[in-house]
């Protein structure tokens, strides 16, 4: 019979405890909050890739890699004696209660929305005697990817009623800023012109938050498009025994227009 989670789970602390100890890793021994923090970020994205593909071995495989780096930051605050795993499971455990009355306690919500509100009202009301007044906007990082951060500060900013009322507004105000954009275009000024391209973005995220767009994701995956068909026209020119420089912007076009014909005639082409 395999071993409970919880087995499993103490077995991974334990591992974790012996890479640290005396006699363990050189590497993982060396390590320090401020050394991890690139290969936790890293690690999430390849767990976002992972959940992109689908692929259950794939997902099984990063989604370890994401706990691993959670345990090993808990190893080191246990060593520098400020908490324990033991301590943020019961914290993270008592939130989720407390913010889920719908589920543990008498609380009534007919929808999700409702269960969001609800979330929010609770968050605010666990932080305003210790940290004053909450922003609606609080806990979103400003080191979230742009893209990603322009989105949860609308979903925060939209769950207290300041939203468009359709996304057919949403859009009037893309074309508003487009219009604001070219003119900072015609008048050459830079610092404008950069101002004006971030509030299109940023526009132009809201119109996908309200259609149910994942904004994020939609540009991750017009990258993956562009990588993918320009290595094509990467391809297509050395056949030729030429490369990308080489060639003029009339060819560069034609073989970027194969590529996509390529891929809209294929197994499931979208013929975008």
């Amino acid at each position: 019979m395999a071993d409970s989670a919880g087995a499993l789970f103490e077995s991974l602390l334990s591992l974790m405890s012996r890479l640290r100890g005396e006699g363990g890793c050189p590497w993982d021994r060396e390590q320090t909050r401020a050394s991890l923090k690139p290969y936790l970020i890293e690690e999430t994205y390849e767990a976002l890739e992972a959940l992109d593909e689908g692929r259950t071995d794939h997902i099984v495989e990063e989604l370890g890699d994401v706990l691993f780096q959670v345990v090993f930051h808990c190893q080191i605050a246990q060593e520098l004696g400020e908490f324990t795993m033991a301590e943020v499971l019961q914290q993270v455990s008592r939130k989720m209660t407390s913010r889920h009355p719908h589920v543990f306690a008498n609380a009534q919500v007919a929808n999700a929305r409702e269960a969001l509100s609800q979330w929010e009202r609770i968050k605010s009301a666990e932080s305003r005697g210790d940290r004053g007044p909450r922003s609606a906007l609080d806990g979103v990082p400003r080191s979230l990817p742009a893209l990603l951060r322009a989105q949860r500060l609308q979903v925060k900013a939209g769950r207290v009623g300041f939203d468009w009322p359709t996304w057919q507004d949403a859009w009037s105000k893309v074309r508003e800023e487009l219009a604001e954009t070219d003119e900072a275009v015609a008048a050459g000024d830079a610092a404008r012109t950069g101002a004006e391209i971030g509030d299109l973005l940023f526009s132009l995220v809201n119109v996908a938050r309200l259609l149910e767009i994942d904004a994020e994701n939609s540009l991750r995956k017009a990258a993956d498009t562009f990588t993918r068909r320009f290595r094509e026209v990467e391809a297509a020119m050395r056949a030729e025994g030429r490369e990308v420089g080489e060639a003029s912007a009339e060819e560069l076009d034609r073989e970027w227009e194969a590529a996509k014909l390529r891929e809209a005639s294929g197994p499931g082409g979208a013929g975008r």
